[in-house]
């Protein structure tokens, strides 16, 4: 079961309790909230398909000089 809960919109700062709440909690705890809260916002965004994004980049280079060629 789902648990909704209330959504209030306020000004900033105007909201004492909350910012009171953050700070009470360790920096672990902080973190492991933030990290609940990404995933439940990839979720409603990406749905269950999770995975990294691949990026590739191809450079071309010039040819390797050998050694002798060098000197």
């Amino acid at each position: 079961m789902e648990t909704k809960v209330p959504i209030r919109i306020v000004k900033k700062g105007q909201d004492d309790g909350n910012l009171s709440y953050w700070l009470s909690l360790s920096e672990v705890e902080r973190m492991v909230a933030l990290e609940k809260t990404r995933q439940e916002v990839n979720l409603r965004l990406y749905g269950a398909e999770q995975g990294f994004q691949r990026v590739l980049r191809v450079i071309k280079r010039s040819p390797k000089k050998q050694k002798h060629q060098l000197e």
